[in-house]
């Protein structure tokens, strides 16, 4: 049996680096400190502090009275302010919150009223009303079919027509198309080369045909009331 003369220094390489190898990345990580924890708002970037100005500027007018001022003397009220203050809080309204939305994870909120999610539309007056338009197209077309309608009736007086019953117009209509499909199962028999004129004849006859029956099928369909002669 045939042994490599490498084989010992390769088992000795492989021993050596084993160690390395059991796991992915180092051997030993450092833990960090259950005491180091992330904190809010560490990673911010801190600015410096700011700079007192050493001009001295006037103070703004405050609403409080200063410590020199004296208070007025010799008005007195008979008001009771404290039982006039808690009578107006027991009886007054709560006040209502006002209704916020937040689009974020972060919390930031926005008022609901202004942000377009509100259907005021309801709250229109006309909110649900057919416009005018709509309503005076309808009696246009009503009136318009009345109009045709008794022409027809006029016509059909003069010509002595007949109207053809939903039976007998879909009947028709099935008929039609069952001619069609005949002279399409026809039309797909041919040969994929036509040579002679007797096949060239043919096949525009059974286009002619195809196309007719397309043309009545489409006029039956468009048309629900159709008339014909009272033979």
């Amino acid at each position: 049996r045939y042994i490599s003369t490498f084989r010992p220094s390769v088992k000795c390489e492989a021993e050596k680096n084993k160690a390395q190898w059991k796991t992915m990345g180092p051997a030993k990580v450092a833990v960090p400190s259950p005491k180091k924890f992330l904190q809010k708002h560490s990673k911010e970037p801190k600015l410096p502090a700011r700079k007192k100005e050493q001009d001295s500027k006037k103070l703004p007018a405050l609403s409080v009275p200063r410590r020199t001022d004296h208070p007025v003397m010799g008005i007195h009220s008979k008001k009771n302010f404290i039982n006039t203050n808690a009578v107006a809080v027991i009886t007054g309204l709560p006040k209502k919150p006002q209704p916020i939305y937040v689009d974020r994870r972060q919390g930031d909120k926005y008022l609901l009223e202004t942000s377009g999610l509100v259907p005021k539309y309801i709250k229109k007056k006309d909110y649900g009303v057919t416009p005018k338009y709509i309503t005076q197209r309808r009696e246009d077309t009503k009136k318009a079919q009345e109009e045709y309608e008794a022409s027809i009736v006029e016509h059909l007086k003069k010509r002595a027509m007949k109207r053809l019953s939903d039976e007998e117009r879909r009947s028709l209509l099935q008929g039609l198309k069952k001619n069609w499909e005949e002279v399409y199962r026809d039309f797909q028999r041919l040969s994929v080369e036509i040579d002679t004129i007797p096949k060239k004849l043919y096949k525009e006859k059974l286009e002619l045909q195809m196309k007719q029956l397309e043309h009545d099928i489409q006029v039956i369909e468009k048309h629900k009331v159709i008339y014909i002669a009272n033979e």
